[in-house]
């Protein structure tokens, strides 16, 4: 159920995604994948326990970057699932400290502080941030959370990439896929404009351009599979582009 709905959000399908996504994460909590496991799951395998976590992780950063995408309210809210508890299992495409599990970590990080300081307040057409002091707060925590990835995730440049794709495509991509949406998410708090606060129109378009440039280079690597990026890269482009136009 979470691959469908990745596949209508990618096939420019957004208002179907968000209603196949609300059944989803009805089984998602009827299942209980939002408790955690070592409290509701006591005599499951440890591998049992860590594919729950994964589960539900999949689930939550799925929802919420699809809230920040159409403006709706996000609805995976409750869960007592810890981050910390993901256990770091052996694998052969790490690299730098760069896994699949430091790559949930690093997106449920990011999933954390977005779902509450994004998601909500613009699904209520309410400010991102009522004034600068609190833009520069909340970009601050953002670039803390950024600058505390493993190193791979924070190289983002052509000849790094590349080199990253020949040890591990898997890893390229979520490299990729983390920046940009950090960056997309950074653009929509600098492009904000209200009574209160002025659009910061230079880090508005400087963080469009790193988040469009990951479509680029994920099509300069991976040609064929860059058009499951569209629909969220031109969606970026278009409102750095408005935010440049109405300045």
């Amino acid at each position: 159920m979470v691959l469908i709905t990745y596949f209508l959000m990618n096939d420019n399908h957004a208002s179907d995604a968000w209603a196949f996504a609300g059944i989803l994460q009805r089984q998602a909590y009827a299942l209980g994948l939002n408790r955690d496991p070592s409290i509701v799951k006591p005599d499951a395998t440890p591998f049992e326990m860590q594919e729950r976590r994964k589960v539900w992780q999949a689930v939550f950063i799925q929802d919420t970057f699809l809230s920040v995408i159409i403006k709706l309210p996000p609805t995976v809210t409750h869960a007592d699932v810890r981050v910390e508890d993901l256990v770091e299992t052996e694998d052969a495409s790490s690299v730098h400290g760069a896994s699949d599990t430091s790559f949930i970590r690093s997106m449920w990080s990011l999933a954390s502080v977005v779902q509450g300081a994004i998601c909500t307040p613009r699904s209520l057409d309410r400010p991102i941030c009522p004034n600068d002091s609190e833009r520069t707060r909340l970009t601050s925590h953002l670039q803390r959370i950024y600058k505390s990835l493993p190193l791979p995730y924070r190289t983002f440049s052509e000849n790094a990439l590349f080199n990253l794709a020949r040890r591990s495509c898997r890893l390229a991509r979520q490299t990729l896929f983390l920046t940009s949406n950090y960056y997309h998410c950074l653009m929509l708090i600098y492009g904000e404009e209200h009574e209160s606060i002025a659009c910061d129109v230079k880090a508005t378009l400087g963080a469009a351009h790193e988040a469009v440039s990951s479509f680029f280079l994920f099509h300069t690597i991976f040609d064929g599979e860059a058009g499951v990026w569209f629909h969220f890269q031109h969606r970026a482009f278009s409102e750095a582009n408005q935010d440049r136009d109405s300045e």
